[in-house]
């Protein structure tokens, strides 16, 4: 297992770009991908690639060496080629015949993986959200840009084509002009409970899984998944699965900063270890748009599509339907869901005047294939680094305005905030050496 001694050592080879060589991929030439986080996720990414026959999984990598054996038992299992089995993930890139990296981290991890990928000459696949902050996360733009990387989102909505239609419905003249969108996400998560520190688990890097977080005793609560509850880690259910909906909803409108935001909420029903909030609503404040999130992560009627009806032609029950987005035009009305449940439009007068049932699994498939033709004809992907900056912004631009407790308004320049210097603090983290994003990518 990887130390911080060879971490830092090893900082020298991935980190130099003068040392990468880049591989051109011929129209038909097989690409090779390793994955970096396979508890979850990644192995829903690990399943998209190994049903492609053009695409070789050479490597899995992770901090926690017990779920090596049947991760890698499954990926053989489909393709007959066993993938090596890493905590450094810089092995990978070490290795000269990557091509890619997909990163499903927790979001801690998300900025310096992909910095130090475009450095090695690496395209990279990194889940959503962008980044920790939002300083880092606009490191990764800027990575990907000075390196001329292949950098793609997983907002897989973006290659859904259902949504495209719903883009293009929404922009047309008889919809009118949009002033107001609302984004709900609401569910009912359940408490994670209480929980004390433990020792580490025999098998586990937990230096290198903390990475560039603070240093703090192991506890099963701050670990797999429940991690997205602690601001160490991530942001909450708004950074966690509402980012779909709000990267959905600015593709709609196509606004990227606001000038203004606020939000307000707590820990309302949870009396748990969970330091983001149960029930938030976040304003942000555009140029003749008003865009609302509203989030309840108690309410049991309330329900994303159910994994059985994502493929299906039915629509939700749009009350209830707890992954929704509401665009208000001028003329006429929208329902969208995200990931499957398609869209209905509203005249004035309340009547369906448009309707279109979507499908979830093809926008998976659609995405990854994205990144694979990206990789090849060297285009921009649907869903760039840039366009999930913007994005993931929003998320974090929320959450500080709930934990600053007041409207806060968006430096255009610095991506920041005018005038508040405790609001700024929360633009960037404290590293911890040596997991450290650099300041020149």
């Amino acid at each position: 297992m990887m130390n911080r001694r060879r971490f830092l050592a090893g900082c020298a080879g991935a980190g130099i770009a003068s040392t990468f060589s880049i591989n051109v991929l011929g129209a038909n030439e097989r690409v090779v991908i390793g994955i970096m986080g396979i508890h979850d996720r990644g192995m829903d990414l690990a399943r998209e690639i190994v049903g492609r026959s053009d695409v070789e999984l050479r490597y899995l990598a992770d901090p926690d060496t017990r779920l090596f054996k049947k991760r890698a038992d499954l990926v053989a299992g489909s393709t007959g080629l066993r993938p090596k089995c890493v905590t450094d993930y810089r092995e990978i890139l070490d290795d000269s015949e990557v091509d890619g990296l997909c990163i499903a981290t927790p979001d801690h991890w998300h900025a310096l993986a992909t910095i130090h990928a475009c450095q090695a000459g690496k395209d990279v696949y990194v889940e959503k959200p962008t980044a920790h902050s939002i300083w880092e996360s606009r490191k990764m733009v800027e990575a990907a840009r000075k390196y001329d990387r292949v950098v793609q989102v997983g907002t897989q909505n973006r290659s859904a084509t259902y949504c495209e239609q719903a883009r293009e419905r929404v922009n047309a003249a008889d919809f009118g002009d949009i002033h107001f969108v609302r984004i709900i996400n609401a569910k009912q998560r359940g408490t994670i409970g209480r929980k004390a520190d433990v020792p580490t688990p025999k098998g586990l890097d937990y230096d290198l899984w903390l990475g560039p977080a603070s240093k703090r005793p192991f506890n099963e609560n701050r670990f797999h998944y429940n991690w997205h509850w602690f601001w160490d880690y991530s942001g909450g259910d708004v950074i966690n699965d509402g980012i779909h909906q709000i990267d959905l909803a600015r593709w709609l409108t196509g606004r990227t900063l606001p000038s203004a935001v606020s939000s307000v909420g707590g820990q309302h029903v949870f009396d748990d270890d969970r330091e983001t909030p149960d029930t938030q609503t976040i304003n942000w404040e555009f140029d003749g748009l008003n865009m609302t999130l509203d989030q309840t992560l108690w309410s049991p009627y309330m329900k994303k599509h159910p994994f059985a009806l994502r493929d299906e032609e039915d629509l939700p029950n749009w009350p209830f339907a707890g992954t929704r987005i509401e665009v208000y035009g001028t003329k006429q009305f929208m329902y969208l869901g995200r990931m499957g449940g398609g869209w209905q439009i509203f005249d004035s007068d309340g009547k369906t005047v448009g309707i279109q049932p979507g499908k979830f699994s093809p926008s998976n498939t659609k995405h990854m294939a994205n990144f694979i033709d990206s990789m090849r004809t060297r285009k921009r992907p649907n869903a760039d680094i840039e366009e999930g900056h913007y994005s993931t912004l929003l998320g974090h631009y929320g959450n500080i305005a709930y934990r600053t407790g007041r409207r806060l308004h968006i430096d255009p320049i610095t991506e920041g905030f005018v005038d508040d210097a405790e609001a700024n603090g929360f633009v960037r983290r404290a590293y911890r050496k040596p997991y450290v994003v650099p300041e020149e990518v």
